[in-house]
């Protein structure tokens, strides 16, 4: 790490990226634990049937929670949980006031963020980008 501010930065992203993925996760197990029950009524906003609609929203809230959490692929992960986010908001919640709507545009806000900045340096992401050029410039060094 460079600076004192890299690590404050990627602290904070932690801290995001950790923080929001537990609290969505907490919604993503409520839906898998009430499967049976909201499969036949869960909201079919883009024509996909309910219990598909259903499926996908578990994908995103569980699975991509679950990477954030850990910062691997994250901002490949931001990408469903921002349209899950948008789907909510925009179509699902469209007649709601905004009471009803303002925690999916906490979340997409924070998932577009996250899109933006990457995970920091405290993820497995880094690690690994981190391990995959340090490889690569010594095999580069031992061939000269």
């Amino acid at each position: 790490m460079n600076s004192k501010r890299e690590y404050v930065t990627s602290a904070g992203l932690l801290l995001l990226r950790v923080g929001i993925g537990c609290l969505l996760l907490v919604h993503g197990i409520a839906k898998v634990q009430g499967f049976s029950e909201m499969s036949a009524a869960f909201p079919d906003p883009i024509g996909l049937g309910s219990k598909l609609s259903l499926i996908m929203a578990i994908g995103a809230e569980v699975g991509c929670s679950l990477l954030l959490i850990v910062g691997v692929a994250s901002r490949l992960a931001a990408i469903p949980l921002a349209i899950t986010m948008l789907v909510a908001l925009f179509i699902v919640h469209s007649e709601d006031p905004w009471k009803v709507k303002e925690l999916a545009a906490v979340y997409l806000l924070v998932f577009v963020t996250l899109l933006l900045t990457g995970p920091g340096c405290f993820s497995l992401d880094h690690l690994w980008r981190t391990k995959s050029s340090n490889g690569e410039s010594s095999g580069v060094e031992r061939n000269q």
